[in-house]
């Protein structure tokens, strides 16, 4: 017997698993593991301890306890179970040795409970477990041989990314730096710094897809994060170390591997200095210095399968040193200031500078300083930890039309792989896309309008396409993206242009 949460007393036999085998029973019996004898150590076996009450392995509910006959109990439901038990021992109804004895006034008539050691024997049921994740095999340590030298990790970059070579070329340096310090640790007894990042462009332009690359490359795990949802402790949001949480859950819970792994922290121009306001500023100036400590390199304690620290999940302590920290953001007006500081040098005369001699100038984010962004709200300590500052262009025409086609994973391959799954082939002609690339200029969103775009052309044609089975190909035209016309449609057996079927494919 035993009791639930809410106090009421159930037997044993309810939890029995159903679908327990007795074959499997008799297999542990005759292997020895029957009686008192202790369940072996199977940590390094193929299979996790589950909880006896809840069902959740042992790699979601953290450490388990083991009791006798091979039960395990993790740490959740045995808080629960002792607070359960410690609220309803009213007057010590629990601890009376004679609880039938209604004489005595106390106790439940009719009720026995059964002792955990009773368990033991034929009426004990054996914990089942689960197989476990298999988990990439992480080396303990880096050797610096097999760190991939700059100008091939800007090699491979360039077969995803297209343009941005001065913040290729920064990152390739920094990371190639960074993972030499984590291989040696100390050089000639000189420490070297952390290389964090702090990257500065326009939305679309290819800041958070670098990271993503760059973390594929290298193989490590990659943890991506907003700091708009970033708070103080105590506030309501997410606290400053859950970014090192989303860390270890990428790395599968192995903190060796996750402290050499790359976070990334997007929109961090969301946490300058609120302007003009008496209230406290929880989710700017107090998100930075929080975050101090963690570019720094501290040991900070982060929960194991949870965004919070609460009683009922476990710890894990990471140490941050060795974790490298890339921070973007658009930081919208920036442009502002770096002109309003270039301006200064304006005066009246020969030589003067006119007042809009830099209005005009597209890349006008690459003359940034520390000034503009400490300027901007970002605190001089905050800044002081990310060495490493660079910019990246705005796209252009011309460098929109290389997205669509040339990277590896280009978003014109992919539909041609989509279509080609149909046994159809799929052609863009340059027209088709210069025209996509005047549209997305037009959007002022990046690259991400690229994808918009096509996906409101291709709509009518991947739903068209596998109706006909003697369509061999399709070729997009500058007029279908104009609105002038159709795309031309080559049939297997003869060629003509726009079937019965796709006559009425316009652009509306």
């Amino acid at each position: 017997m035993y009791r639930d949460y809410g106090g009421n007393i159930k037997n044993m036999d309810d939890h029995r698993d159903d679908n327990y085998e007795d074959t499997e029973l008799e297999e542990q019996k005759s292997a020895g593991v029957e009686g008192s004898e202790e369940k072996k150590d199977d940590s390094s076996g193929d299979y996790e301890d589950v909880c006896f009450i809840c069902r959740r392995p042992e790699s979601k509910a953290g450490k388990m306890f083991r009791l006798p006959n091979h039960i395990c109990v993790c740490d959740d439901c045995m808080h629960k179970t002792m607070d359960t038990v410690s609220q309803f021992d009213y007057q010590g109804l629990l601890n009376n040795p004679n609880m039938s004895d209604l004489n005595s006034g106390k106790g439940f008539p009719n009720i026995s409970f059964v002792n955990l050691a009773d368990l033991r024997g034929d009426g004990g049921i054996p914990n089942k477990q689960k197989p476990k994740k298999k988990k990439k095999e992480s080396k303990a340590e880096i050797d610096i041989r097999d760190i991939m030298p700059p100008h091939k990790i800007k090699q491979k970059l360039d077969e995803y990314v297209v343009g941005q070579d001065h913040a290729k070329k920064v990152m390739s340096v920094a990371v190639y730096n960074h993972y030499k310090r984590v291989a040696t640790g100390t050089m000639d007894e000189i420490e070297i710094e952390k290389s964090n990042m702090l990257m500065i462009g326009p939305t679309g332009c290819g800041k958070t897809y670098l990271v993503k690359t760059l973390a594929k490359l290298l193989d490590v795990p990659l943890a991506i994060a907003d700091a708009t949802s970033l708070t103080e402790a105590g506030y309501i949001g997410d606290d400053i170390e859950s970014v090192v949480s989303k860390l270890l859950a990428a790395a599968d819970n192995d903190v060796e591997r996750a402290e050499r792994g790359i976070i990334f922290i997007d929109e961090i121009d969301k946490i300058a200095k609120k302007k003009n306001t008496n209230a406290r500023d929880v989710s700017g100036e107090s998100v930075q210095q929080g975050m101090l400590k963690l570019l720094e390199g501290a040991e900070v304690e982060v929960p194991v399968g949870a965004n919070s620290k609460n009683a009922m999940v476990p710890l894990a302590t990471v140490n941050t040193r060795n974790i490298l920290f890339i921070c973007g953001g658009a930081f919208p007006d920036l442009d502002e200031i770096i002109k309003q500081r270039l301006n200064k040098r304006t005066s009246i005369g020969y030589s003067a500078e006119l007042k809009d001699k830099y209005d005009k100038e597209k890349n006008i984010l690459s003359r940034v300083t520390v000034e503009d962004i400490r300027k901007f709200g970002m605190i001089p300590e905050f800044i002081g930890r990310l060495p490493v500052i660079f910019t990246l262009e705005g796209l252009n025409r011309d460098m929109m039309v290389q997205i669509l086609s040339e990277p590896r994973n280009a978003i014109l391959k992919q539909y041609q792989k989509l279509l080609e799954l149909d046994e159809v082939e799929l052609l863009f002609d340059q027209g088709a896309l210069e025209a996509i690339a005047d549209k997305a200029m037009e959007k002022e969103t990046g690259a991400r309008a690229l994808r918009a775009i096509i996906e409101e052309f291709m709509l009518d044609i991947m739903y068209e396409v596998p109706k006909d089975d003697n369509i061999g190909r399709v070729t997009i035209t500058r007029e279908y993206i104009e609105g002038n016309g159709g795309p031309i449609i080559d049939i297997r057996s003869r060629s003509a242009e726009h079937p019965d079927h796709l006559k009425e494919i316009r652009q509306s």
